[in-house]
């Protein structure tokens, strides 16, 4: 079997096999990502809504700049959470990593985090931003599960990332205070509701679907 394919299918087995656990309070299973956003002011004043009529808007629009989300995923509680940052830097990443210890999962024993392979997701990311006491304490309450290369889909958050895109997203933004508003509703929303992913695909079904990255 190519290397590439050994690869393919040990990451691939590694993360629907985790995906098949069942919810372990004290070990949960988080899946992380990113995506940018551009924020996008008006130029003239759009006009409302009214009995029978749309609000409409100008076809000018003016580029505010760009922003990050990072989005966090507890797929068997349906919990999310978005951060939003200037940039996806190394500190970010390594602050929301931070974060995922001490603010949102100060109980756990160890969060399994799955994630793609973007250059900065990396254990020595917390060494280039943190002390190295501060680092490894939180690295011992971490363990990474990659996603394969061209494999995004097999991370949840993406699933997660596509609702907001077009449940929140799908509009004109203009600035920080307006996304930040309004991405915050949206997460209120869905962890009230406990929205979780139906994700059917497992182990079985991949050696049927895609033996041919098998040893024949």
């Amino acid at each position: 079997m190519p290397a590439v394919s050994a690869e393919f299918v040990c990451r691939m087995e590694d993360v629907l096999d985790l995906y098949a656990e069942p919810h372990d309070p004290a070990r949960p299973i988080v899946c992380f990502d990113e995506t940018p956003i551009q924020l996008i002011g008006e130029v003239r004043e759009p006009l409302p809504v009214q009995p029978g009529v749309v609000a409409r808007y100008d076809h000018h629009y003016r580029r505010n700049g760009t922003r990050n989300l990072f989005v966090a995923f507890q797929p068997t509680v349906g919990w999310r959470h978005v951060k939003v940052t200037e940039r996806r830097t190394i500190p970010d990443y390594a602050q929301c990593l931070k974060e995922l210890v001490d603010v949102h999962f100060p109980t756990a024993q160890t969060i399994r985090i799955v994630q793609d392979n973007l250059n900065t997701h990396t254990p020595w990311s917390l060494y280039e931003v943190f002390p190295p006491g501060e680092a490894q304490r939180i690295l011992r309450r971490l363990e990474f599960h990659y996603t394969p290369k061209h494999a995004s889909w097999l991370n949840m958050v993406e699933i997660e990332i596509s609702v907001l895109g077009r449940q929140c997203l799908n509009r004109r933004i203009a600035d920080d205070a307006q996304l930040t508003r309004e991405i915050a509703a949206w997460e209120a929303v869905r962890n009230a509701a406990q929205a979780k992913v139906n994700w059917q695909f497992k182990t079985a079904d991949a050696r049927v679907k895609l033996n041919r990255l098998y040893p024949s």
